[in-house]
């Protein structure tokens, strides 16, 4: 339950791993108390592939923002590589980077300051998206754990 918990905080704080904590924590439980039923397995595996859609969520989203505002490869890949850095630097970080790495890829690929800012605003729009929906993902696989003990 504390890792679940302590996932939950990461779905927002950018340096836990939120979603793999409250896999880990189902994991966890089904080792120690066991269970003889198969909804159990089926649960972890539901919890594993929600997890997985955490990760992408979380690396993807800033750079898919940017792509729907006109961002060039240089300027998705900029925010990949941004995501990446920004998380070392807490919950501003996470939304800064991103966007730094947008601007800085649209101005590398020769693109002017207004659509290397067009792209940048997509990119913030798409981190905060992300967010929301990594939040969301975390919310969805804690409860559903919870329900499958019930059942």
């Amino acid at each position: 339950m504390l890792l679940m918990l302590v996932g939950l905080i990461g779905s927002i704080l950018p340096w836990i791993p939120g979603a793999v904590l409250i896999f880990a924590g189902a994991v966890l439980h089904y080792l120690f108390l066991g269970s003889e039923n198969r909804a159990a397995t089926i649960m972890l595996i539901v919890l594993g592939v929600l997890m997985m859609l955490a990760l992408a969520v979380d690396l993807l989203s800033g750079s898919v923002g940017a792509k729907m505002f006109g961002s060039t490869r240089w300027g998705a890949l900029g925010g990949i590589v941004g995501a990446v850095v920004g998380m070392f630097f807490g919950l501003i970080g996470a939304f800064v980077g991103p966007i730094v790495g947008v601007l800085i890829g649209e101005l590398l690929a020769g693109r002017g300051i207004l659509p290397a800012g067009r792209s940048t605003w997509g990119t913030l729009l798409g981190t905060t998206a992300g967010m929301i929906g990594k939040v969301g993902i975390a919310l969805v696989m804690v409860v559903s754990f919870f329900i499958s003990l019930l059942f």
